[in-house]
């Protein structure tokens, strides 16, 4: 029997493309002043580092300038999604008040779903979850349709309900990866790991889903296959750390925590930036 053919979402059109958006995380989002953002900002009000050309005006600086929270987030490429497509290229700014309302309400809710996409691609990536490739399949395609929907349509979206839905294939694919993993397979979701010390630790095959890993010291930790999404990695040490084959691991969680260019990374996510400078 041969699988049924599926067009996968690409994950390059799965990030970011601030070329195409009209700068909705920089005016939907709020923010507060913090470790992570110099000044406070209520939801729906544009940065004041924003430009009238949707571009932010202190990109090079972000962190010199306090904005590291702003080097950390990824759309999953629902800003370019919602402004080019949802809304037909309509800008907020051109539009009446009440448009620019339902576009930055509408912005959250697209951006869970390309999350979804994102890890429902991964899985179907996963020779291990093949048992489970042809409902992986379909719970792509109707996340696919649902982001295609109106923007009346998706106000209306329960997205909470339909991430259950992905989340139990997800963890059913968990068990299917991380059952061939050679190691210890230890079950980690949700632990309280803030700042655990961990350096050289045998992670193999873990399940770390969920897990609090705020400044835990993983420097040397071998995290080959590990389940890591929805793991808080801020401020992570990942210096000189495994992570050949770990999956469900999203740009944002590795722009939030500490590494180096020794740190093995899986294919799927690219080596920060602000890694690399602070060789």
């Amino acid at each position: 029997m041969h699988d049924e053919p599926v067009n996968l979402p690409a994950l390059h059109d799965l990030r970011a493309d601030c070329t195409r958006c009209f700068g909705l995380c920089c005016v939907a989002l709020p923010f507060s002043a913090s470790a992570d953002f110099a000044v406070d900002k209520e939801a729906g009000k544009p940065c004041s580092h924003l430009g009238t050309d949707s571009r932010c005006g202190i990109h090079t600086e972000l962190r010199q300038r306090g904005f590291t929270g702003c080097t950390v987030y990824d759309c999953f490429g629902a800003g370019q999604q919602v402004s080019r497509i949802t809304f037909g290229g309509e800008d907020w700014r051109t539009g009446t008040r009440e448009h620019a309302r339902r576009m930055f309400d509408i912005f959250p809710v697209v951006r869970q779903l390309h999350e979804l996409l994102w890890y429902l691609a991964e899985a179907l990536a996963l020779p291990a979850a093949r048992p489970v490739h042809a409902d992986l399949r379909g719970l792509l395609r109707e996340t696919e349709r649902l982001t295609r929907q109106t923007p009346e349509e998706l106000g209306e979206l329960d997205v909470g309900a339909h991430r259950q839905k992905v989340d139990v294939l997800l963890l059913r694919t968990s068990e299917l990866v991380r059952s061939g993993t050679r190691g210890r397979k230890k079950d980690r979701r949700g632990a309280d790991l803030m700042g655990a010390r961990l350096k050289g630790a045998d992670l193999r095959g873990a399940n770390l889903r969920g897990a609090y890993l705020i400044a835990a010291d993983l420097t040397g930790a071998d995290l080959r296959g590990a389940d890591l999404i929805g793991a808080d990695l801020r401020d992570a040490d990942l210096t000189d750390a495994d992570l050949t084959d770990a999956f469900f691991l999203t740009q944002p969680q590795l722009n939030s925590a500490r590494g180096n260019g020794s740190t093995k990374l899986p294919r799927a996510v690219t080596r920060p930036v602000h890694w690399t400078a602070q060789l």
